[in-house]
C-alpha cells in the first residue's frame, strides 16, 4: 500500500541498494502516461508535446504486478521489471484519486481489488487482475460517495484525492471538500463494506449535538459545516485495531466569528476503533484554526525506546511545522506538550484561541516568526525586490507563531502550503531517526470587510491575489534569510535532531556563488534497509539518496521534470531491487510539464559483482 505499510513508516526491508552501491544507480525503463508520447517502455526515452497534467502519485506493487493512478482519467497496471502495460481500466469520466491507489487481497467471496476514489466523489472498486469493474461492489463496481454528507449541497465539491485505508473487510475513506463558504458537505469518515460497498460506520468529524466535543460548537454552529476533514492520508494500528484519522481545519480557513470555542475535530489527531468507528481518543493539535494549518499527512506508527522501555507511539505533524509524538494506546504526548499564549486577532467579532498547544520536544521544524531584518540579501536584486514588496505590504505586520491574518497588511509564518503538507514524514526504525523535508515560505494577506450579506463577511485578500506568498512569482525565491528548504533526521527516542541540512539548490544563486539555500520542495521521502533516504521533491528537479545516517548526499540525478510525490521502493521477479517516481513537474513552483513514470535499478553487473563477494 501506498506508504510500504498500514502503519505509514514509508520504511522498506530492502538493502541491495545501500551506501556502498547506490552511487551506481541507473535508469532502467520509463512510461509514459500520456498516450500521443513516446515509445512507453523506452529506457531514458523523455515525453514531448502539450497538454500534460501534474500528478502527485505513488505506484503501489503487489504479486510482480504495479498499479498506478493517471491524471488522464485511467489506472493503468504495469509489468514492474520492464514497465509493459498489463490492462488499462479508462473511466467514464473524471479522474481516479491522484495520490494512489489500494489494494485489497480478495477472499472466497470477491476476488483481489483496486480501490481508489475519484475526483467527482466515487469510489470505485475494480478487479485487480482484469482491471474490470467489481460488479458485486455498490453500483457495479461504483458507490457514490456524496450520499449521505451532502448536507442539502449536492453540487459543492466533494472528492477524494488520497487512496483510502484498508482494515481487513472495512475501506475507511476521507474525503476533500470546500475550503469557503462554512456551509457545505461534511467531512465524516466512514467505512464501506468490501465486498458490497455498503456503509458500515460513519464518525462525525464535527460532532453532533449529545456527542464528545460538542461543547466546542456553541448553538448551530456545527450545523452542516464543512472542512474538518481527512484529506491526506491515514495510518492503522492493525493489532490494536485503531485507525488514526489527521483532520484538517474547519471552513472558512480564515475566519471564524461564526464557530467560536475549539472546533473540534478540527486539526487534530483522532484514533477510533477501526471496526465500529467508535472514538477512542484525541488530541487537537491547533484550537480554532484561522490559519489553514491542517494535520494533512499520515501519522507515522512506531516503537519509541525511554528509559529502557518501548512505549507504542505515533508522530503527527502539520503545516505548522510542529510534531507531536504521542502514546498511540492514549493520546498522551511522550516529550510533553504545553499551551503557550499566542497573538489576538483584530478582526471584529473573531475571538482567537488565547493559547496553542506546542511540544516540549522536537523544536519547530519551520520558520514561525518575521521581522524587517529578516529579509533577505541573497542577491541585491532579489533583496531590492522584496524590499518593495514589504514596503507595498505597509511594514506587513507579524506577532509571532500563530499570528492570524488581521485587518492589516500580515505575513504570517508558516504559510499556508505549510512548512510539510500531505507527503509527510518516513521512519527508519533502526535508527529511530524520523525524516522531514520542510520548506519556509510566508503568507501575506489581511481580512477584508466584504458586501453587506455576504457569506463569510470576511475574506483572505491582498494586493497579489488571493492566497500571496512572500516571494518573487517569477524566480520561485522566497524574500526572507534562507534556508528555504530542509531535510530533518528526528530522534524519536530523544526528541532532539539527530541532523539537518539544506534541501535543495537554485542554480542561479549557486552560479553566483551563493550556497547552501535550499529550495523550495513538495513532495516526500522514503527510507530503506540499505541506509537510504530517497527523495525528489524539490524544484531544481534532482532526484537524490541521502545517508540516513549522516544526510550526507550519496548520489543525485537530474529529471526531465520536477517531482513532487513520494517514491517507492521494490524487488523485482529478476531479483533486483528498483526505485520508482512519477515526474510531472508542474507544482507551485515548477513551470515544467511532463508525464513520467521512471524507474531505476544497479545494472546487472554491479549486482553480480556484489553477489560474488
Amino acid at each position: 500500500m501506498f506508504g510500504y505499510d498500514s502503519a505509514s513508516t514509508r520504511f522498506s526491508p530492502l538493502a541491495q541498494i545501500d551506501t556502498q552501491t547506490v552511487h551506481s544507480l541507473a535508469r532502467a525503463w520509463t512510461y509514459h502516461m500520456k498516450r500521443d508520447s513516446p515509445a512507453a517502455t523506452a529506457a531514458g526515452a523523455i515525453g514531448h508535446g502539450g497538454g500534460r497534467r501534474s500528478s502527485q502519485a505513488t505506484p503501489i506493487v503487489i504479486d510482480g504486478v504495479m498499479y498506478i493512478p493517471t491524471p488522464y482519467g485511467t489506472v493503468v497496471a504495469l509489468d514492474p521489471e520492464t514497465g509493459d502495460e498489463i490492462w488499462t481500466f479508462k473511466m467514464d469520466r473524471g479522474n481516479p484519486a491522484g495520490r494512489a491507489v489500494s489494494y485489497w487481497p480478495g477472499d472466497a467471496q470477491t476476488p483481489a481489488s483496486i480501490l481508489f476514489g475519484t475526483r467527482d466523489g466515487r469510489l470505485v472498486s475494480i478487479n485487480a487482475k482484469t482491471g474490470k469493474l467489481t460488479e458485486s461492489f455498490g453500483e457495479k463496481g461504483i458507490v457514490n460517495l456524496k450520499q449521505g454528507v451532502d448536507n442539502g449541497f449536492p453540487n459543492a465539491r466533494y472528492d477524494m484525492t488520497s487512496p483510502p485505508q484498508i482494515y481487513k473487510g472495512l475501506i475507511i475513506t476521507g474525503a476533500q471538500v470546500q475550503e469557503t463558504p462554512e456551509r457545505g458537505p461534511s467531512g465524516d469518515t466512514r467505512a464501506w463494506d468490501v465486498h458490497t460497498g455498503k456503509l458500515v460506520w460513519q464518525f462525525h468529524s464535527v460532532p453532533h449535538p449529545g456527542e464528545t466535543g460538542s461543547e466546542t460548537w456553541p448553538g448551530d454552529s456545527w450545523k452542516n459545516r464543512s472542512g474538518t476533514n481527512v484529506w491526506g492520508m491515514m495510518s492503522v494500528d492493525a493489532n490494536r485495531g485503531l485507525v488514526f484519522l489527521p483532520y484538517g481545519g474547519p471552513s472558512y480557513d480564515f475566519y471564524g466569528a461564526d464557530r467560536k470555542g475549539k472546533n473540534l475535530f478540527g486539526n487534530s489527531l483522532v484514533a477510533l476503533d477501526a471496526k465500529s468507528g467508535k472514538l477512542v481518543w484525541y488530541f487537537q493539535t491547533v484550537h480554532h484554526d484561522l490559519i489553514d494549518y491542517d494535520l494533512a499527512s499520515a501519522p507515522v506508527l512506531m516503537d519509541v525506546r525511554r528509559k529502557g522501555r518501548d512505549i507504542p507511539a505515533v508522530a503527527v505533524i502539520g503545516k505548522a511545522g510542529l510534531m507531536y509524538i504521542l502514546d498511540r494506546r492514549n493520546g498522551k504526548p511522550i516529550y510533553g506538550v504545553e499551551e503557550r499564549p499566542v497573538p489576538a486577532s483584530d478582526v471584529p467579532d473573531e475571538e482567537a484561541s488565547p493559547t496553542q498547544p506546542f511540544p516540549l520536544k522536537p523544536v519547530p521544524l519551520g520558520r514561525t516568526s518575521f521581522t524587517e531584518k529578516d529579509i533577505t540579501t541573497v542577491t541585491p536584486e532579489h533583496q531590492k525586490f522584496c524590499e518593495a514588496m514589504y514596503k507595498q505590504g505597509e511594514g506587513l505586520k507579524n506577532s509571532g507563531p500563530f499570528t492570524p491574518f488581521g485587518t492589516e497588511m500580515t505575513i504570517i509564518f508558516p504559510g499556508t502550503i505549510g512548512v510539510t503538507n500531505w507527503q509527510g514524514m518516513s521512519l527508519n526504525p533502526k535508527l529511530g531517526y524520523l525524516f522531514v523535508n520542510t520548506m519556509d515560505l510566508g503568507d501575506v494577506g489581511r481580512m477584508e470587510k466584504q458586501a453587506p450579506g455576504s457569506d463569510p463577511p470576511y475574506e483572505r485578500a491582498s494586493p497579489w491575489g488571493t492566497y500571496a506568498h512572500f516571494w518573487n512569482n517569477d524566480t520561485f525565491m522566497p524574500c526572507q534569510q534562507p534556508p528555504w528548504g530542509q531535510l530533518w533526521a528526528i530522534n524519536v527516542n530523544t526528541g532532539e535532531v539527530a541532523w539537518k541540512i539544506p534541501f535543495g539548490v537554485v542554480e542561479s544563486l549557486e552560479a553566483k556563488g551563493v550556497h547552501g539555500t535550499g529550495a523550495p520542495n513538495y513532495g516526500g521521502s522514503i527510507a530503506t534497509a540499505g541506509g537510504l533516504v530517497f527523495i525528489a521533491a524539490t524544484n531544481d528537479q534532482h532526484f537524490r539518496a541521502f545517508e540516513a545516517k549522516t544526510g550526507k548526499t550519496l548520489w543525485e540525478t537530474k529529471l526531465e521534470t520536477g517531482s513532487y510525490n513520494v517514491p517507492m521502493t521494490f524487488q523485482g521477479k529478476d531479483g533486483r531491487q528498483y526505485v520508482v517516481l512519477v515526474a510531472t513537474g508542474g507544482s507551485y513552483y515548477d513551470a515544467t510539464s511532463g508525464d513520467s513514470v521512471i524507474a531505476f535499478a544497479l545494472p546487472h553487473s554491479q549486482i553480480e559483482k556484489t553477489a560474488g563477494q
